[in-house]
């Protein structure tokens, strides 16, 4: 499958999780989500999909893969909230944070995301009005000590067009690296 869909990000069908997905089954409209992420090993393929845009990220409102919301972090060290509308991306949010000894380099510096050790992600995706709200913490020790570093609120205009209103799946998403991930948790609002 992975080879013919997905060739060149897969390197062939041989690191499928170059390229990992998981949703939830369930679709959800407010809802807030964490999850356990430790980055065992990463992948640094030759595939032009790997990039700075790449991480270990939460998807919420998954409607299908050309419209959905996805927050966490990119392995040029930023969080990230973005919006995906009819198949193009939308950065709402978008910040420093892993990134602050180091740049980013495709080549010398390709991930600046901890490695080897659990750090949590938590998100909360709400109505607000007629828009949406997304809020992310952050716990880079995995001591439970929760740090908001993100929000934003997609007002349906700012963000290159209408907010995601509708129930959508929550999900996982990590590019091009090896992840234990841990205590996944949804709880709806």
């Amino acid at each position: 499958q992975y080879q013919s869909t997905s060739s060149d990000p897969s390197e062939g069908g041989l690191h499928p999780q170059n390229i990992f997905r998981l949703l939830h089954r369930s679709e959800r409209l407010n809802l807030e989500q964490q999850v356990l992420f430790r980055v065992d090993l990463n992948h640094f393929s030759a595939s032009q999909d790997r990039g700075e845009s790449n991480g270990l990220l939460v998807f919420s409102r998954y409607i299908d893969e050309d419209n959905l919301y996805y927050a966490g972090v990119r392995v040029d060290g930023n969080v990230i909230i973005k919006k995906k509308l009819n198949g193009t991306y939308h950065t709402l949010l978008e910040t420093p944070y892993f990134n602050k000894v180091d740049t980013y380099d495709r080549e010398s510096f390709p991930s600046l995301l901890p490695q080897n050790k659990f750090f949590g992600i938590k998100t909360k995706t709400q109505d607000a009005g007629d828009g949406v709200q997304i809020t992310i913490w952050l716990d880079e020790n995995n001591t439970g000590q929760w740090i908001q570093v993100g929000q934003v609120i997609d007002d349906g205009r700012s963000f290159g067009g209408a907010a995601i209103t509708e129930a959508g799946h929550p999900g996982i998403r990590t590019d091009f690296m090896d992840v234990s991930i841990d205590d996944y948790r949804i709880r709806s609002l």
